[in-house]
């Protein structure tokens, strides 16, 4: 499990994160395609700090279809922008009525999945965000840590899950 370096523009960012699973790139999509939520509560530094994820509703399962996101305090609605089976799954974050970290706008993220050796597939999970916390020196590496805390939450579940059969 390796954070990757952040990419940034101006108040934009893409903070990516990856996984090794000891499973084939099938199995994984499988669990990525019919997940519904975490079987676990995020650990208590994220909920002190994000609001806390409560349930999905909605398909997900083609480009166009939506999700709406619910979560204490709010929703993310997600719209489905590409799927190519068995390798990535991208959405983009058409609505956000969430409040998130001093007012931070969630854009998209996808899930870039590659079969490293039998068996083995590398998972990285990205997230897209603008967020207005100034100066961006100070706030950009604190807004990575967390958000690569979250990525690694949502990763070891999939990961127990799939790893589990």
């Amino acid at each position: 499990m390796t954070p990757n370096p952040v990419e940034s523009t101006p108040n934009q960012a893409a903070i990516v994160t990856q996984m090794k699973f000891a499973a084939t790139a099938d199995q994984v999509w499988q669990r990525l395609m019919f997940y519904e939520q975490l079987d676990q509560r995020p650990p208590f530094h994220l909920r002190m700090l994000l609001p806390v994820p409560i349930k999905t509703i909605g398909d997900k399962s083609h480009v166009g279809d939506e999700a709406r996101c619910l979560y204490e305090g709010g929703h993310l609605i997600k719209r489905v922008t590409e799927i190519r089976p068995n390798k990535r799954y991208a959405f983009e974050v058409t609505e956000q009525e969430l409040e998130l970290g001093g007012g931070m706008r969630l854009s998209g993220g996808e899930y870039v999945l590659e079969e490293s050796s039998p068996g083995t597939t590398e998972v990285k999970l990205s997230t897209r965000y603008q967020s207005p916390r100034q100066p961006r020196w100070l706030w950009q590496p604190i807004e990575a840590a967390v958000c690569h805390s979250f990525h690694r939450h949502i990763l070891r579940a999939m990961r127990r899950s799939v790893e589990a059969g």
